[in-house]
Parts: C-alpha cells; sequence; structure tokens
C-alpha cells in the first residue's frame, strides 16, 4: 500500500488535486454518494466526458437540485441525480457491480451505519473497481464537526476491510482531511 503526505491548494480537500492522485478514465462510471452541491461530483462529470456518468446521491432534494442547476450551466448531460438513503440497505438503488468508483466524501462522521454506507459502496462497484473516501482527520481542530465524530484512518481502514475492500492509497489532503483509495 502507498502512503502519501501530499499537501493539496489551500486548506481544504481540493477535487482538483484529488484528481491527479486517481486514475479514472474517460467512460468510467461513477457514484458521488452524499454528493452535496456537486463539489466532486461536477469536476468528475467533466473528466469521465460524454463517454461516462457521475450518478449524483444525496438524501436532500435540495441538493440535487443544485447539482442539476449547475450541471445544466456547465453544458454537463452526464450527470444523473438521484436521491437516496444510504443507510438502507441497497440504499442507492443501482446496481450490483455497475460503477468503476465511488467517492465519500465526508459522509460517514454524520452518519450512524458507517459500515452499510460502505458495504453498499462494495456491493455496486465493480471487480477492481475503488472507492475514494475523504474524511476529516482526527487533529481535534475546531473547524469541522466534533473531534468525537470525525473517523481515524484505523477505524476506517478496518470498516472498509470488513465489507471486503483492501487500501489502495492513503493520502494527506489539504490540512484537515485524510483519504483512503479502496479496492474491491
Amino acid at each position: 500500500m502507498e502512503e502519501e503526505k501530499k499537501e493539496t491548494a489551500g486548506k481544504f480537500a481540493d477535487p482538483l488535486e484529488i484528481m491527479k492522485e486517481i486514475d479514472v478514465k474517460r467512460g468510467d462510471v461513477m457514484a458521488d454518494f452524499g454528493c452535496g452541491a456537486g463539489y466532486f461530483s461536477l469536476p468528475f462529470a467533466k473528466l469521465v466526458g460524454e463517454e461516462g456518468k457521475v450518478y449524483a446521491l444525496d438524501v436532500l432534494a435540495s441538493s440535487l437540485e443544485s447539482v442539476e442547476s449547475e450541471a445544466k450551466v456547465g453544458g454537463l448531460s452526464n450527470v444523473i441525480t438521484k436521491r437516496v438513503n444510504l443507510e438502507a440497505e441497497k440504499g442507492s438503488g443501482l446496481d450490483g457491480e455497475s460503477v468503476n468508483w465511488v467517492v465519500m466524501k465526508n459522509i460517514l462522521f454524520q452518519n450512524k451505519n458507517k459500515e452499510t454506507i460502505i458495504g453498499e459502496a462494495y456491493r455496486i462497484l465493480k471487480k477492481g473497481g475503488k472507492s475514494l473516501i475523504v474524511e476529516w482527520n482526527d487533529n481535534n481542530s475546531s473547524l469541522g464537526p466534533d473531534p468525537k465524530l470525525r473517523i481515524s484512518e484505523e477505524e476506517l481502514e478496518l470498516m472498509a476491510s470488513k465489507k471486503g475492500f483492501s487500501i489502495e492509497k492513503k493520502v494527506k489532503v489539504g490540512d484537515f482531511h485524510y483519504m483512503l483509495i479502496a479496492v474491491k
């Protein structure tokens, strides 16, 4: 497993810098779990091109409306929004082994059923597919969620391993986050 200390632009996890760390290809299919306003969905939609797809998944209708609007403004027809509950079994609503990548940025700390979400990522990934997981580091910073809610790298690695993933790479992103790339 590769471990890197990588400072990214600014103090927060920058999707453009993160994209340099991974091998997303044109035509890939991605699922962005807890997409929010599309911070990752939209740049990844450009990267996978018209041949690819990005499923922007969130529980909040307002987030999905924002992603749809931004995708339209950006001329991105390969972004598919879907309102989902990722804490439910098969919560993404996507077919098994249907995506190359699952992106999870800052969603696990705010959910009770973390292992269900990780298991759903594993279920929908094709064999050899990868999950990019970005979470708040446990540095007791006043920025971000309560430190008691944060997940340590070790804890996340254990959860991912229990669901069948192997960790390919660990990277420090920005001043407040870490990233794991987990392979099915």
